[in-house]
């Protein structure tokens, strides 16, 4: 496996075709029984909307950093238009078909104390005429993207399936299936499918034994006519099934709250890797690991690159390889950390030595929070400051080493002439909740200091270690030189 296919994230452009609804919570406490009925009384004190089915496919690439547009079928009310708008939140290049006669799909649940008290779904399935509009809107941006998605929940929407994969593959695309029908035959073409163990026997197939589970793959892909399958197999991990080879994964071990959303995971990590330039082997390796943080979580939930990276950790140790989210990807991310309710720290410096004292300091700073970014001045910046001869390191170097720290969740170089050489700027643009400088400051000379407070955020001021400096680091190395 080659990491450097991580700093490619965004070279993935996938299509999502699929049955796309609108998840919403209510959550409250429950204290009482209802005087009207036997049912808990749930006191509602938030309001949570999220994309589902096929669009919660899409958000989880969208939070891998690839590039992906989305494909389905909505009606013409207020929920279609709630959905649209995340979409857009979530760097969604959604393309949704309005069909006047049905609703948009929406689950609605209402949860208290972490459980589910009741379920209630608006749906009519979607018939084939009105796939057959998805199908005219998928010629239409077909040749957009490299890799064909199709996420089934079985509502309708991919009624024309085969027709849809026969305009893909014409398209020369790569086509992937979360399938739902046990008619494997309607996915004929497909590259990749990725049923469940459930969908599998199904299917046909046949879990007696690891022989009989391998044999009746390899038939079903036979006579489908599909190029491969990766089995999800719940506590046994995953295999990926080949007419010729199979790989097994062992499930990560995690603490398991929810498995909801997992298959979403799977294959959204799946197409994205591929997408990067990995292998297949290696691809769902990685998807492997992305299920096993997933399902860690409460929730429909996602997994960010610097996630996966960590996980890597073993890889990392055996080959030197290092994850660093790419600048450009930044401000995404912390978005979409921000939309999780994730508390955003932020400091800044030059850390051209990185010292005791700094590592001390971040860790201080990140324990404020949830994630924290540094701001980092750039080569320029540094000179202007502090000299022609420094910095010692170059920028891309000391980026690399800040964000090898477990304290540090992303690194932004800042430092224009423009800009003054402070960071002002570039806090207006991540606007985090909390705001950290170390030294003897004054809360109102702090750079950012004003713009934090009037969002609602804090400023905090943490004293250095007594003796480490980056110029004492220099001092003491000249004087052992000479």
């Amino acid at each position: 496996m080659k990491l450097t296919a991580l700093q490619q994230l965004n070279q993935a452009k996938v299509l999502v075709v699929g049955d796309v609804m609108l998840d919403r919570y209510w959550h409250g406490d429950t204290g009482r029984i209802s005087p009207e009925a036997p049912v808990p009384v749930v006191k509602v004190s938030a309001l949570e909307d999220k994309a589902g089915g096929a669009a919660n496919v899409a958000k989880n690439i969208a939070h891998l950093d690839g590039k992906v547009g989305l494909l389905g079928l909505i009606g013409e009310d207020d929920n279609g238009k709630t959905l649209e708008a995340i979409l857009t939140k979530e760097n969604i290049e959604s393309s949704l078909v309005n069909v006047v006669e049905l609703p948009t799909i929406a689950k609605m649940r209402v949860i208290s104390r972490h459980q589910q008290v009741v379920r209630l779904d608006l749906e009519e399935p979607f018939q084939l005429s009105h796939s057959q509009l998805l199908l005219e809107r998928l010629k239409q941006e077909v040749d957009k993207y490299d890799f064909v998605l199709f996420s089934d929940y079985n509502k309708g929407a991919l009624c024309a399936i085969s027709d849809m994969i026969a305009v893909a593959k014409g398209a020369g695309k790569t086509v992937l299936i979360d399938p739902k029908n046990s008619d494997l035959s309607l996915y004929q073409g497909a590259d990749f499918i990725t049923p469940n163990l459930n969908e599998f026997k199904l299917a046909g197939g046949d879990i007696s034994s690891e022989e009989a589970l391998t044999s009746s793959a390899r038939e079903l892909l036979k006579t489908s006519g599909i190029g491969a399958m990766l089995l999800t197999r719940s506590e046994q991990g995953m295999s990926l099934i080949t007419n010729t080879e199979k790989f097994d994964f062992p499930a990560q071990v995690q603490e398991v709250s929810d498995v909801t959303g997992a298959g979403d995971t799977v294959i959204a990590t799946l197409t994205t890797m591929l997408g990067a330039g990995m292998s297949a082997k290696d691809a769902v390796e990685v998807a492997n690991i992305a299920a096993g943080i997933a399902v860690s979580k409460l929730g429909a939930a996602t997994v960010s690159p610097e996630e996966l990276s960590r996980k890597l950790g073993q890889y990392l140790r055996e080959t030197g390889e290092h994850y660093q989210t790419p600048f450009e990807e930044v401000l995404k991310h912390i978005t979409f950390a921000k939309q999780n309710g994730e508390t955003i720290v932020f400091t800044n410096g030059c850390f051209d030595i990185l010292h005791a004292g700094h590592v001390r300091y971040l860790a201080q700073a990140k324990a404020m929070g949830d994630r924290l970014v540094v701001g980092l001045n750039n080569d320029e910046s540094i000179s202007r400051l502090k000299g022609p001869e420094r910095p010692i390191n170059p920028l891309k170097e000391r980026a690399m080493v800040l964000s090898a720290l477990a304290s540090v969740d992303w690194v932004i170089p800042f430092g224009s002439v423009e800009e003054n050489d402070t960071p002002a700027k570039l806090i207006e643009m991540v606007s985090p909740d909390i705001l950290v400088k170390g030294g003897d400051y004054k809360v109102e000379d702090i750079a950012g200091a004003e713009h934090v407070l009037n969002q609602g955020g804090k400023v905090e001021v943490l004293a250095f270690l007594d003796g480490c400096s980056t110029s004492n680091v220099i001092k003491k190395a000249q004087l052992q030189k000479s």
